[in-house]
């Protein structure tokens, strides 16, 4: 009983108990398996070259460029997808067998990578170089917030233990707060550079409506829940998206009402 099927490029042929494969150029040889099943045959030696480095492999004959690629992406971490094999100057398809193409002991392959892959590389380390950098210099702004932070933490003590402080202290805080907004807005970022960038507007945000609202305190510290004076901060978002101080507008309203008592 004869037996054949045809998978991909190669046909294997069973004929009592043999099995044969069609070779590519239409040799049909006995097909070939180890002990435990799998492929068998000679072994070359090949030489890859990949820019100044060169990598002495090992691989069966038979074995195509795209399982050469698999074995070198162990060797050099480039994925399979990645690689430009060339042999005597031409590239060589995945599909295609080493041996059919004259690869034979010791012969030279060039590997080359991929110029879009490489590109994309060059792009990732870019973006990785300027989220480091942005990190960076959001860090410098925190540790300067940081010492500000505790300056506003201490004259809030004073003021709540009914401590009377100067208006220029208050003044000089805000303007050293904005300072540092002012820097934070001038970081592009991205990702989480981005976050922390926003995180720290929004607390020198909140530094500076605390200042606010103790200066207030400050001025009336006798002031009950009816007089109690009430100081909103406006902030004017910037071109990228965060906050500046503004001034608020001034808002002014007359109200006119007439009472009339009725005399006898």
């Amino acid at each position: 009983m004869k037996r054949s099927n045809q998978s991909g490029k190669a046909m294997v042929r069973e004929d009592q108990g043999i099995a044969w494969e069609l070779r590519p150029g239409g040799m049909l040889v006995q097909k070939r398996t180890d002990a435990a099943g799998g492929p068998s045959g000679p072994f070359i030696k090949i030489k890859v070259t990949h820019g100044s480095y060169q990598h002495d492999l090992s691989i069966l004959a038979q074995s195509t460029f795209g399982e050469l690629k698999r074995v070198l992406a162990q060797e050099t971490g480039l994925a399979p997808s990645e690689q430009r094999l060339l042999f005597r100057g031409k590239e060589k398809d995945d599909g295609e067998c080493l041996h059919m193409a004259g690869i034979k002991d010791m012969s030279k392959v060039v590997l080359l990578e991929d110029p879009a892959s490489k590109e994309q590389k060059l792009e990732r380390m870019r973006r990785d170089q300027g989220m480091l950098r942005a990190c960076e210099a959001v860090a410098a702004v925190r540790a300067e917030v940081d010492k500000l932070a505790v300056k506003v933490s201490n004259l809030e003590a004073s003021v709540h233990v009914g401590a009377k402080a100067a208006d220029k202290e208050f003044s000089l805080l805000t303007e050293l707060l904005m300072v540092q907004l002012l820097k934070l807005d001038s970081i592009e970022a991205q990702g989480e550079a981005k976050v922390q960038r926003r995180f720290e507007v929004r607390r020198v945000q909140n530094l500076v409506d605390t200042l606010d609202l103790l200066k207030a305190r400050n001025t009336h510290p006798f002031s009950n829940s009816r007089t109690a004076v009430s100081v909103t901060t406006q902030w004017e978002s910037f071109e990228s998206g965060f906050g500046s101080l503004s001034a608020p507008r001034p808002k002014t309203s007359t109200a006119f009402s007439n009472d009339w008592e009725l005399f006898d």
